[in-house]
């Protein structure tokens, strides 16, 4: 077959004015939640795209790990790519692909780092393991083999195996403060139900519907 000859119908649902919301947060928490309750695998993976100092676009999947109305929050190594981009940058654009319930977000907004306490209060409610993991590595940086990492790893999970690690220097946090948001909801012969949030000067948001 084809790759050209792979399609299938999208009728799951549609997405109608009535449905938006004032905030587009409150949408988006709505759509997560069914995420959440849907048992897929994954609910919060996104699509985190920087861009470097040349306008060469990268991309990576990480978990989100909190939202409000002030933004959607991730944690990294702060010498990772995507932390090293958007220090130069700060730039950024998240994609939701729930394409198990025929859904897509898109964010586009700017990321701020965290403070410390707070990236302090998160790298604490992780695992051990999780913990150590930050430490045994250097995010994006080459590395001669797995069995290297897998060393550096068990040489820290013995040394603190008994008492806690302290909060990295190297590792935090980032809020996205969005200021455009675009809910897709699939729709049958390709004609999808687009709706665009934008952000105004003082604060509020707009909505306008996108052709598919």
């Amino acid at each position: 077959m084809s790759l050209s000859d792979i399609r299938r119908q999208y009728s799951n649902a549609h997405l109608t004015e009535q449905e938006l919301t004032g905030h587009p947060i409150a949408l988006f928490r709505k759509w997560l939640d069914d995420a959440i309750q849907s048992d897929s695998p994954d609910p919060t993976a996104m699509t985190v795209a920087t861009v470097d100092p040349s306008g060469q676009p990268s991309q990576r999947i990480v978990l989100l790990k909190d939202v409000s109305e002030d933004g959607f929050l991730f944690y990294t190594n702060l010498g990772s790519r995507k932390a090293q981009e958007l220090s130069q940058n700060n730039k950024i654009s998240l994609h939701f692909p729930w394409f198990f319930m025929e859904r897509q977000v898109r964010v586009c907004g700017t990321a701020h780092k965290l403070p410390t306490t707070e990236n302090a209060k998160y790298f604490f409610s992780r695992p051990k393991d999780s913990q150590l993991a930050a430490y045994a590595s250097r995010q994006s940086q080459p590395i001669a083999t797995r069995e290297l990492l897998m060393t550096q790893f068990k040489q820290l999970k013995d040394k603190f195996a008994n008492k806690a690690l302290p909060v990295p220097d190297f590792w935090g946090g980032f809020r996205v403060e969005p200021h455009q948001i675009e809910f897709w909801q699939g729709g049958e012969d390709r004609l999808h139900d687009r709706f665009e949030y934008n952000k105004t000067a003082d604060g509020n948001w707009t909505t306008q519907r996108l052709m598919p």
